[in-house]
């Protein structure tokens, strides 16, 4: 008798913006998200790789990192900001938020997928977590642990500190060149 044995199978789940603003706050570095996407797939089979990332209406900066994503092998989904409000002093207030669309998402692929990987450091995704496990998932959460919620880490199957991820952080600023 031969049994098949097959690779788990993954979705990695990539809150762009937390993970940018974390790396950025604490180390003023930038991820290296083909590192991540190397890492959640060492030995499993990737069925879904997206990053949710969001950018203010007619602003071009983001699309070489959008661009790079999509080569890298991520689905791109893509919000555009609203502008919230406006506070007393004139300061715009912007929105825009990927948790509900991500959550949505991972229902949605989880008959697929054996193992979800969330990169992201959200208390706000502990109940899709806790969800996931009940229908028999694992759950990895990657994010940076001074910036994730003690109840996420407390609720993942695995927490990965992402600066303990060789080449998982970039320096953020391409130095200048020194003159000549």
């Amino acid at each position: 008798m031969h049994y098949v044995v097959h690779k788990p199978r993954i979705g990695l789940f990539i809150d762009t913006q937390n993970l940018y603003h974390s790396a950025r706050d604490l180390a003023d570095r930038t991820v290296n998200f083909e590192t991540l996407l190397n890492m959640a797939r060492q030995d499993r089979e990737l069925v879904h790789a997206i990053a949710y990332t969001v950018e203010k209406d007619g602003e071009s900066t983001s699309r070489p990192f959008i661009y790079k994503l999509s080569a890298l092998g991520y689905k791109v989904r893509r919000m555009t900001l609203s502008l919230h409000h406006v506070t007393d002093g004139g300061k715009p207030i912007w929105e825009g938020n990927w948790d509900m669309g991500m959550v949505a998402d991972m229902v949605r692929m989880m008959d697929h997928l054996d193992i979800i990987v969330l990169g992201s450091g959200d208390g706000d995704f502990t109940d899709i977590v806790e969800l996931l496990q009940e229908r028999g998932k694992r759950v990895e959460v990657i994010a940076f642990r001074e910036h994730t919620a003690q109840k996420l880490i407390d609720a993942a199957d695995k927490f990965t500190h992402l600066p303990d991820v060789d080449e998982a952080l970039m320096p953020a600023r391409v130095p200048k060149p020194a003159p000549v």
